[in-house]
């Protein structure tokens, strides 16, 4: 282990001297990687600080115990060194799991798409109590969310909303969220009291910087039209909506969310470049078999990853085999301990590839 930290202190020194020179502050898409890669660094040295002063303490201890002199002193230095010795193997642990290479997408704000899947109005209203899930889930991480666009269903909730995630190690969390989400409960349409199951699938998006995607003008299409709500009734009479066409992939991004043309066309770009930028990064994951076979695949959107199950209260994330009966809290917004089980397990995988085992 020590060998290991005396190697990232070489590397935490070569990027603290590379962050200051001028040519590296002048180039922005460097000088942003080398700081993610600074902060990372500067943590596990943190923790590689506190792991050497225990070593530290042990050596210490043991030379005042060899001696034992001083009675008093004595019993001291074996309490500190069993401490110590208890305290270590969590460091080791922790350092470990620090050492894995960082995804460099993980630090990325994202794009969230929920679309109402089967299930009619139900599959609707689901993806609305969907989106509220992760709208309290983002509060308590202080996250900001910004709606991007809306579909309204026709009996409340969403046919489709596209929603921004801004903050701190965003997609590192939320990239565990996409694929099919599944809830079994009684409609408030069902007057037999039977239970239906109903569907909506999540998918996220890292946000793309401008340098990641080059857009040309020449590319995209342009149309403008009229907002409108549910059931297809006017919201406004100007052409402030606008629908963007990428030419060369045939993807489309569109909002209407905003009274400004200028401001959902801001928008619409901002989804499209998202888009465009997942497009690619599906092919770097689909050309890596080891990633493709990973728990974590944004390329199978189909996979049913999560059931919500009224009647018992419980909810089971499927890719970990993890049961939680307490499907109110997680409804509203206490996702928490889901997506640290899905982080722990992505992190073992990867600890095995790289020949480590807990």
């Amino acid at each position: 282990m020590l060998d290991k930290l005396r190697i990232i202190k070489q590397k935490f020194d070569e990027v603290s001297d590379l962050i200051i020179q001028p040519d590296i502050i002048l180039d922005q898409k460097r000088y942003i990687k080398l700081s993610k890669e600074y902060k990372d660094l500067n943590a596990v040295m943190k923790v590689a600080e506190e792991y050497k002063a225990l070593l530290a303490n042990i050596e210490e201890a043991k030379e005042i115990i060899a001696d034992g002199s001083d009675e008093e002193m004595t019993e001291m230095a074996k309490i500190e060194m069993e401490e110590a010795t208890l305290r270590i193997p969590k460091l080791e642990e922790d350092i470990k799991f620090m050492l894995i290479p960082k995804d460099p997408e993980d630090a990325k704000n994202v794009i969230v798409e929920i679309r109402a899947g089967t299930g009619g109005d139900e599959a609707s209203i689901f993806a609305g109590d969907l989106y509220r899930m992760y709208t309290k889930y983002c509060s308590d991480k202080g996250w900001k969310t910004e709606v991007e666009d809306i579909s309204e269903g026709t009996s409340g909730g969403f046919k489709e909303i596209i929603f921004s995630v801004t903050g701190a190690d965003v997609y590192g969390d939320m990239k565990f969220e996409s694929g099919v989400h599944r809830v079994q409960r009684v409609p408030q349409t069902e007057t037999q009291g039977r239970v239906h199951t109903s569907a909506a699938t999540v998918m996220v998006l890292p946000e793309a910087e401008e340098f990641d995607v080059e857009l040309l003008p020449s590319d995209i299409r342009v149309d403008f039209f009229c907002s409108s709500g549910p059931g297809g009734q006017s919201v406004n009479t100007t052409y402030s909506a606008v629908r963007l066409t990428h030419i060369p992939s045939g993807l489309v991004a569109q909002c209407q969310d905003q009274k400004s043309q200028h401001k959902n066309k801001e928008k619409a770009m901002k989804v499209l470049r998202s888009r465009l930028y997942e497009q690619e990064l599906e092919k770097k994951l689909a050309a890596d078999s080891l990633k493709r076979n990973s728990l974590v695949s944004s390329g199978d959107r189909s996979a049913k990853i999560r059931t919500y199950n009224y009647p018992q209260g419980r909810v089971t994330e499927h890719r970990i085999g993890m049961t939680l009966y307490d499907l109110s809290n997680v409804i509203n917004g206490d996702i928490h301990r889901i997506i640290e089980g899905l982080k722990l397990a992505e992190n073992t995988e990867k600890l095995k590839e790289l020949g480590e085992v807990l």
